[in-house]
């Protein structure tokens, strides 16, 4: 201020709880204290001011103690002597909403809990004051003191909380309710208040406490809804009436009803008496309470004010202490305005601080690096713009006859959508904001984080005006202290009415303007407040919480700015008329700017230290200090520095006569430099005049030789050629000779540039036309060549897809040949198990059958003994007669001999068969058997068939053994099996089927006159043979045909064979076809089709 002669601002930001106030209370001590002590007593009453606005002020709240709950600008000012006359204090944004509610761990203004614990007991007895428990603006938050242990034992039993009792007394160094409620009281007294001023002001504290425990119930016998007091608060209302000095009659009607002035009926309208209801009474009270309390703190202020006047101010230093950042779980009207307030100062700070020094760097042409900063002025217009700002809109809803926050909420999100500061709740990251509808809340991105405001109150807390008829009770008081505290705003609200309001959010706004125009006026200075720990405890340094702070706040930014800038600059003029009286006459008389820069040079800076701009000088942090002492030292290393000034001025000027000189001999040298160059450019401009003459020959002979050099390339391209290469050739060679000869025409001829060109493009055609062919010709090879290369590859292609699809068919050959092995091994297998159940079942029925013939043949011999006794008995008879001459008796022919078993078994399979094939030859049963559909025909000629032909080997085999001759039809194995068959019972009859089974066989076989092994191989259809193969070493392979040579085949049926039960004896029908048809045989449906049509 005294270097600049300028009026100063001093803006003291930061978080809640950060010491903004303590900080405030600091500066105004040391500028009091260091420029006012001849100020008097105005120095004392600036630093009183600071304990009362603190009492009625601040209060506790979650994060401090000493919470600043409203804004103040301390205006320190000074007279052109730069000492203190007097101040001037400026308040803004009472938090008017505090006297009626807060959170549990909050509490009410300082002044209500100072006034219940330090009045002294008349006091309290005349105001009916007792504990924070009886009064409902107080119970409902903290109702503990702040005391220490020598204050908390003055306490009295009837002003002690129920906490208070259990918890004990609140502690923090700066607070005691007891000994700050008598500071405040001498501070007032210090500001010129006599004991009645002081006194009406507890009363009208002491009003507000008793006026919170009015309460209401609803009116039985009132029929338009209205309400009453309470029965116990009619008590209550009589205290207030006494300590405010109004009637009590007139405030219950006030409070219970509300005027209504119409249009309508006569010059003023007609006035009706409205009741109330409940909540509506209890907003009314609460109006009531917010009114005296804020015009209260109004009028304390205005006496802070009158008890430091000024006549005279020069200058003035002000210093800003406002409510920091607020975020809380819920976040109303209040919040929104003070964050509002610190969207404004954060704008102003980036101004300031980074915008405006910035640009200073680029005007002056400093080489400063530039540095990005957040610009939150879309913050600023989503909250003040005109017609779409929350603010506008907030007043314009309150215009509204029905006014409604969802209404207003929804405006907000509608008028402003799509806006990136703007925010529904539920995209909050707090799971309590996300359950607030969205036409209940909004979300803002400030500058410090997002901030969901809960809009329920905001119309109401908008608009602080109060009803005319409990405005008219103020100012008809008794007590003229309540009368003035009214009276100052009753005229400018007489004709207010709903369409022309003034609103808290609109009057804010204005003093907030006019508080910015007070900052844009004066010289700034930031003061950073850092909160170290969220929990109000010493010692703790939260580093993650400091960075955040420093983040939000633009303080990186600054501090890069500040370390790659120049913080100190000074106008050279300025440092010129500094200095100029240290200085001698020779040296004063140096122009501003070549003074100092003799001034830098001669004290030896480092040049890193300072920069020299268009019209100032600009330091490093603490450099201009340095140079600043320097230059205020003793006499005599201020002669030293005079030497060396003029020891500077006379070296820089020797310098410029050097330079001087050094210019005339470089002018000298050009000149004659100059001179050498001009015959160098009248030589080149001949040779450009000769190159410009033969230059056509020139480029022509130069494009010939061209041609001529692709000539050689179509020589090398001829050589690829297979045919007509030696044509090829002979053409290049014959027009490279007519080229040569061209060339040679253009160097002695004197024809004209036309014709040589023409002569060229001649070649150029020819050249064309021979690179054409060549390159067909060429192609065509190509072409020729690649389908080739084609066809191999295809060739190639195919037969390695032949070979992939012959591989692929053998490998699905192979696993199919593999599963159906498997299979038949499983058949097998189920074969054998049913033929083990079936042998089990048989062997029952043997031995059943046996025990039957065995009863059959006991009394068959029974039978035969007893024909035989009988018989006996009548020969004797017969004899015995024919001795005596007697007639015997008529002889009973005795019955025939039971027949054996063997012959009744034989009885009942003829009896069961269905055709008699016995007298049937043996063309008939195979021709019955190659023809006939018959399925049981069929049948009973294969078993008759076969059956004949087992009797006739049987017979021939036994013929053959007696002649010694062995032939053998089947393997030794087979026929054992056959042999080794135990006897069967009588068939059962099964159902026949049309499709017999095709199975195969191959077994080992040896014949009798032979040591070598062979192999045999049959083919059975169902139960009987079809085809027969024997193969042995060195001998012709035996196929036989059922048909055509059953004489000499196997006559045993499969089952008697027992082939089918031999491990690994069957096999696949390729592999018995492949075997077959290898040495010659037909495969079997060749054989049917041939001997279908043989017959």
């Amino acid at each position: 201020m005294r270097a600049l002669k300028e009026s100063q601002s001093i803006i003291v930001s930061g978080e809640s709880g950060a010491g903004k106030t303590e900080s405030t209370k600091y500066i105004l001590r040391y500028l009091c204290e260091s420029w006012g002590c001849h100020a008097g007593p105005i120095e004392q009453r600036i630093l009183d001011a600071n304990p009362v606005l603190e009492a009625f002020g601040n209060a506790k709240t979650m994060r401090n103690n000493n919470s600043s709950r409203f804004g103040k600008f301390i205006e320190i000012h000074f007279n052109n002597k730069f000492s203190v006359v007097g101040g001037f204090i400026s308040h803004y944004l009472l938090e008017k909403s505090r006297i009626c509610s807060q959170s549990r761990a909050e509490r009410n203004f300082h002044i209500f809990y100072q006034l219940c614990a330090g009045a002294p007991s008349e006091l309290k007895k005349k105001l009916k004051l007792s504990s924070p428990d009886s009064f409902q603006y107080l119970n409902k938050g903290c109702t503990q003191y702040f005391a220490s242990q020598e204050t908390e034992k003055m306490l009295s039993a009837n002003s002690v909380s129920n906490d208070q009792h259990a918890k004990g007394s609140l502690h923090d160094p700066m607070l005691d309710d007891i000994k700050n409620f008598k500071t405040l009281d001498k501070a007032l007294t210090n500001m010129g208040l006599a004991d009645s001023d002081r006194v009406n002001i507890y009363t009208v504290v002491a009003a507000v406490l008793h006026l919170g425990n009015i309460t209401f119930e609803d009116n039985p016998d009132d029929c338009k809804g209205g309400c009453r007091l309470s029965p116990g608060a009619v008590d209550v209302l009589h205290t207030i009436s006494s300590l405010l000095g109004v009637d009590s009659q007139y405030l219950r009607q006030s409070l219970l009803s509300r005027v209504m002035q119409t249009s309508k009926g006569g010059a003023k309208g007609t006035i009706y008496m409205v009741p109330l209801k409940v909540h509506e009474a209890q907003n009314a009270r609460d109006a009531l309470a917010k009114a005296m309390y804020s015009r209260l703190f109004d009028f304390i202020v205005q006496c802070i004010n009158k008890s430091i006047p000024f006549s005279s101010s020069s200058y003035y230093i002000g210093v800003l202490d406002i409510a920091g950042f607020e975020y809380f779980q819920v976040n109303s009207f209040e919040q929104f305005c003070i964050n509002y307030c610190n969207e404004k100062l954060q704008q102003f700070f980036n101004e300031r601080i980074l915008k405006e020094e910035q640009a200073l760097y680029e005007r002056e042409g400093l080489n400063v690096r530039k540095i990005d900063y957040i610009d939150n002025q879309d913050c600023i217009e989503l909250l003040e713009s005109k017609g779409n700002g929350i603010f506008d809109l907030l007043d314009e809803e309150s215009k509204l006859p029905k006014s409604s926050h969802t209404h207003f909420t929804s405006a907000v999100h509608s008028r402003n959508q799509g806006h990136f500061r703007l925010d529904i709740p539920r995209k909050s990251k707090l799971k309590y904001h996300r359950e607030i509808r969205d036409n209940e809340g909004f979300i803002i991105r400030h500058f410090a984080g997002a901030v969901c405001y809960e809009t329920v109150s905001f119309i109401e807390k908008n608009n602080d005006a109060l009803h005319a008829s409990l405005e008219s009770v103020m100012l008809e008081a008794e007590n003229s202290f309540v009368q003035n505290l009214f009276r100052n705003e009753s005229t400018t609200q007489q004709n207010r009415g709903k369409l022309n309001i003034n609103s808290v959010g609109s009057k804010f706004r204005s003093q907030l303007q006019e508080l910015m125009v007070k900052l844009r006026n004066t010289g700034t200075h930031f003061v950073r407040c850092i909160k170290p720990n969220f929990r109000m405890i010493d010692h703790c340094f939260e580093g993650n919480q400091i960075l955040i702070q420093l983040r939000c706040s633009g303080m990186t930014s600054v501090l890069e700015l500040m370390q790659q800038g120049y913080p100190s600059r000074a106008q050279f003029s300025d440092l010129y008329e500094m200095y100029k009286k240290y200085l001698p006459p020779d040296l004063a008389r140096l122009d501003p700017r070549l003074f100092c820069k003799a001034l830098f040079k001669a004290l030896g800076l480092n040049e890193n230290d300072f920069c020299f701009g268009l019209t100032k000088v600009f330091f490093r942090p603490g450099k201009f200090a340095e140079f600043d002492q320097i230059m205020k030292s003793d006499p005599q290393n201020l002669a030293c520095l005079v030497k060396k000034v003029q020891k500077w001025l006379l070296a820089s000027r020797w310098k410029k006569a050097i330079w001087c000189a050094y210019s005339v001999i470089k002018l000298r040298n050009k000149i004659i430099y100059r001179q050498k160059k001009l015959i160098l450019i009248q030589k080149n401009i001949r040779m450009c005049l000769a190159k410009k003459k033969f230059r056509p020959r020139y480029i022509c002979i130069i494009k010939v030789r061209k041609l001529s050099e692709s000539l050689n390339a179509m020589s090398q391209v001829v050589t690829q050629l297979k045919k007509e290469k030696e044509k090829s050739l002979a053409e290049i060679k014959s027009l490279d000779k007519e080229m040569s000869e061209f060339i040679q025409e253009i160097k002695t001829s004197n024809n004209k540039n036309e014709e040589l060109e023409k002569k060229y493009s001649k070649f150029v055609k020819s050249v064309d036309e021979l690179l054409f062919n060549l390159q067909r010709k060429i192609e065509q090879q190509k072409i020729a060549e690649e389908q080739e290369r084609v066809r191999k590859i295809q060739e190639e292609m195919e037969k390695e897809r032949l070979r992939k699809e012959e591989e692929r068919k053998k490998k699905i050959d192979e696993e199919n040949l593999k599963r159906r092995k498997c299979e038949l091994e499983l058949h097998r297998k189920m074969e054998e198990k049913c033929r083990i159940e079936e042998e089990k079942e048989n062997l029952k029925r043997v031995e059943d059958y046996h025990a039957q013939l065995q009863i059959k043949e006991e009394e068959l011999l029974k039978r035969q003994q007893q024909l035989h006794q009988e018989h006996s008995d009548h020969e004797l008879a017969l004899r015995l007669a024919q001795d005596m001459n007697g007639v015997p008796d008529e002889v009973v022919t005795p019955p025939p001999l039971p027949r054996s078993a063997y012959v009744m078994q034989q009885q009942e399979e003829l009896a069961s068969k269905k055709y008699d094939l016995s007298k049937w030859k043996y063309c008939d049963l195979r021709d019955a058997i190659n023809t006939s559909c018959d399925l049981e025909l069929l049948e009973a000629c294969r078993e008759e068939f076969h059956r004949r032909l087992k009797v006739y080997h049987s017979w021939k085999v036994k013929n053959m053994q007696k002649a010694g001759v062995s032939q053998s039809r089947a393997p030794d194995s087979v026929m054992r099996a056959a042999k080794n068959m135990p006897p069967m019972p009588p068939k059962r009859k099964s159902s026949l089927s049309g499709n017999p089974v095709d199975r195969y066989f191959r077994i080992p076989f040896v014949r009798p006159n032979s040591a070598q092994k062979g192999w045999w191989y049959a083919h059975f259809k169902g139960q009987w043979i079809a085809r027969q193969m024997e193969l042995h070493p060195d001998k012709p392979p035996i196929q036989l045909v059922a048909g055509k040579d059953d004489m000499q085949m196997c006559e045993l049926s499969l089952d008697e064979t027992g082939l089918a039960q031999k491990r690994g004896a069957e096999i696949l029908e390729e592999e018995f076809n492949t075997v077959w048809q290898k040495h010659g045989g037909l495969l079997f449906k060749d054989m049917l089709i041939k001997t279908f049509h043989n017959n």
